[in-house]
């Protein structure tokens, strides 16, 4: 049976590969630091406890795995961890592994349009990676999602609070994507032969329409304030000299994203508006 290794399986999509992992009846190798957090599953799959920073941690944790499947990388530079430190050199230190250990093939999930947004901090880093990877001599695949309906919140936490900002004119298009649809993505891509996936959800929106979205669900008026964008231009430029480059990283990240076009071939069939109505009623779809 084909065993995979899943490293970042507490995290948000680690939990769906995880779970879909078992669903498909694939035999799961689940790398963690804090195994406590996949106990109720212990019956259902493998748990190795390591810490993705140590290398001698990591030491045969590839061993008789047919693939890799790696969501890792972080949001927010924290407990003296950079981008560099996890989206790259925790990712390289699991590469090293596999290629030790004659792994047949390595998916990493990256971000949508990530090549072209190495300027920033955290894109940097996943690149640099995705970069090692290619040129590594191992069979890979790059998954890039758009986005995830999680990150939309803002739009429906503005919304409850009577009136939401956008800049631009709300033009920019996006096609979030459930955790549970990217999963089936990501383990679909063991089979294929792709080497680059840009995938989102089942529907595109305007940023407009995502927020007349976030306030029907809510059942409230729309009120929309469009924001030149010279203001974002400027907030980007003062939170670069306010905030440390720790804080400034997802700053950078959204203030840029929010005026490019992040829509990708669609995948999956989890709704937005569901995802809206389960913070309604305060259970978070996941």
């Amino acid at each position: 049976m084909m065993r995979v290794l899943v490293v970042g399986s507490t995290g948000y999509l680690g939990k769906f590969i995880v779970k879909n992992l078992i669903e498909r009846n694939l035999q799961c190798v689940a790398l963690a630091r804090t195994p406590s957090k996949l106990q109720h599953l212990q019956q259902s799959i493998e748990i190795i406890e390591a810490d993705v920073t140590n290398t001698s941690s990591l030491i045969n944790c590839c061993d008789n795995i047919d693939i890799v499947i790696s969501t890792l990388g972080i949001t927010k530079q924290q407990d003296g961890l950079s981008y560099m430190d996890i989206d790259y050199q925790a990712n390289l230190n699991i590469l090293n592994e596999a290629l030790r250990c004659a792994v047949k093939k390595f998916i990493y999930v990256s971000v949508f349009n990530g090549d072209a947004l190495q300027n920033l901090q955290i894109c940097q880093a996943k690149e640099k990676f995705v970069n090692t990877l290619i040129n590594s001599g191992l069979d890979y695949c790059i998954v890039r999602p758009t986005g995830f309906f999680s990150d939309m919140t803002e739009f429906y936490n503005m919304a409850k609070k009577g009136r939401i900002y956008l800049f631009g004119k709300g033009q920019y298009k996006s096609n979030p994507i459930h955790g549970d649809d990217l999963a089936q993505v990501c383990i679909d891509a063991i089979t294929e032969d792709q080497k680059q996936i840009s995938v989102g959800g089942p529907d595109v929106f305007t940023q407009t329409e995502l927020a007349t979205l976030a306030f029907d669900v809510l059942s409230m008026p729309v009120k929309i304030t469009y924001i030149p964008d010279f203001i974002r231009v400027a907030l980007l430029k003062l939170c670069k000299l306010i905030f440390s480059t720790a804080k400034y990283g997802p700053i950078e990240f959204f203030l840029n994203v929010l005026v490019m076009d992040m829509s990708a071939p669609k995948s999956g069939v989890h709704k937005l508006r569901r995802y809206f109505e389960s913070l309604v009623n305060n259970k978070t779809s996941r």
